[in-house]
């Protein structure tokens, strides 16, 4: 798979918006099944995972704990 996953915002901020997790979601979601838009009969797979990844973000953000920064 490519290395070239670029970075959708700074290591951290307060402010982390539904659109920024989803756009990350669509990104991992277009490398790892290799499609940038899928086919018809692709689409309600490729848009559950990226609701699914997009729902596992918000989670892993949620219960990071950043060092040196009070949440």
């Amino acid at each position: 798979m490519c290395r070239s996953i670029k970075t959708l915002r700074p290591p951290f901020e307060d402010e982390v918006t539904e659109g920024d997790m989803r756009a990350a979601a669509l990104q991992y979601v277009r490398k790892v099944s290799g499609f940038r838009t899928p086919a018809a009969h692709n689409a309600e797979a490729f848009n559950k995972a990226v609701d699914a990844i997009a729902k596992a973000t918000e989670e892993l953000l949620a219960h990071l704990e950043v060092r040196g920064h009070a949440k």
